[in-house]
C-alpha cells in the first residue's frame, strides 16, 4: 500500500457525469439522481484517461476501484493505474459510485455500476461488444472486483429486464475480487465490509434476496471470458478465495501473482502491475502499444 500511496492522484483528461434514475421509489433517496433539477451527486462521475466524449478513442477498460464498499475509500487511489493502462495504449473509463457511509449500499452501490455503463454507451464511448467493436475490459479491484464480476452477469444485456443502452464487454479482469459475498460475509473479511454493503450492522444477517441479488457466485457465470488476478501473499482478501472461486467455475482462469500482496497489481512500475497489462491486453486482442 505504501508504494501505490506514493503516486499522487492522477487529474483525468475528461470527466463524464451519469445519473440514476429512481423508479418506484417515491421520492428516493439521498444521493438519488432524479432527471432534472435534481441535486448533482458528486460520486455520479466517470474519470475519462486517453478519451474524451466525442473527441477520441473508444474505451477499452471501464476500471472499478475498491475499498471495501466503504465512502473512505474513492477512485483517486487507482487513477494512477488508470493513466499507466491509458499511456500503454488502452484509453480508461474509471467509475466513481457511492459508498457506504455516503448513500451507498445495496443496491444503489450496483445501480450507479449499470448507469455508468449506460451513460458510456450512450455517448458512443463504449459498445455494444459484437464482432464489428474492438470492445472493451471490465477491470475491478478488490471491491470493485465483485462489481465487474457481478455486472457482467446482472448489469450488461437483455437479462437486465429493462430499456437502454447495453454495452457489452469482452471479458472481466478481477483482482484480488471479493467475489464470493456469501463468504465474506460468513467470514466477516474485511471488517464486516460485505455485511454493511447489504445494510446489516455489525453481526447482523442481511436480507437474503439481496445478497442473491448482489452475489455474483449466486447468478450464472457471464457469457464472456473471466480472469481473477491475485497476489499469493495478500493479506485483504486471501488468494486461497479465488481458488475457490476457480475450482467451483473452471471456465475461470486464475493468474496466480506470487509474493505479492493485495496493492501491487495496480500499482504502476511493479513487476505485478505489467502481468495485468499483459492480462487486459491479451483478452481485447491488443499488441504493445495498440
Amino acid at each position: 500500500m505504501a508504494a501505490l500511496l506514493a503516486f499522487d492522484p492522477v487529474p483525468p483528461d475528461a470527466t463524464l457525469r451519469y445519473e440514476v434514475p429512481v423508479v418506484d421509489r417515491g421520492a428516493g433517496r439521498p444521493g438519488d439522481s432524479i432527471g432534472p433539477g435534481a441535486e448533482p451527486c458528486p460520486d455520479h462521475v466517470v474519470d475519462l484517461y486517453g478519451t474524451r466524449p466525442g473527441d477520441g478513442p473508444p474505451v477499452r477498460v471501464v476500471a472499478l476501484h475498491g475499498g471495501f464498499w466503504r465512502a473512505a475509500y474513492d477512485r483517486a487511489h487507482l487513477s494512477p493505474a488508470a493513466a499507466a493502462l491509458a499511456a500503454a495504449g488502452l484509453p480508461v473509463a474509471l467509475v466513481e459510485y457511492r459508498r457506504v457511509g455516503a448513500g451507498g449500499g445495496w443496491p444503489a452501490t450496483g445501480e450507479d455500476v449499470r448507469a455508468a455503463l449506460d451513460a458510456l454507451a450512450a455517448v458512443g464511448l463504449v459498445g455494444p461488444g459484437g464482432p464489428d467493436d474492438q470492445g472493451f475490459m471490465l477491470l475491478g479491484h478488490s471491491a470493485g472486483g465483485h462489481l465487474a464480476l457481478w455486472a457482467a452477469c446482472r448489469a450488461i444485456g437483455p437479462e437486465r429486464g429493462r430499456s437502454g443502452p447495453a454495452a457489452g464487454p469482452r471479458g472481466v479482469v478481477a483482482v484480488a475480487p471479493v467475489a464470493d459475498l456469501a463468504d465474506a460475509v460468513r467470514t466477516g473479511l474485511g471488517d464486516g465490509a460485505a455485511s454493511a454493503l447489504l445494510g446489516a450492522g455489525p453481526g447482523g444477517t442481511p436480507d437474503p434476496a439481496l445478497l442473491a441479488d448482489a452475489d455474483p457466485a449466486a447468478h450464472p457465470p457471464p457469457a464472456v471470458p473471466v480472469t481473477l488476478v491475485h497476489g499469493t501473499e495478500d493479506g485483504q482478501v486471501p488468494f486461497d478465495r479465488s481458488e475457490r472461486w476457480c475450482a467451483r467455475r473452471p471456465a475461470d482462469r486464475l493468474v496466480p501473482l506470487p509474493d505479492t500482496g493485495h496493492y501491487a497489481p495496480i500499482t504502476p512500475g511493479t513487476p505485478a502491475f505489467a502481468r495485468l497489462l499483459d492480462t487486459v491486453r491479451d483478452l481485447l486482442g491488443a499488441g504493445p502499444g495498440e
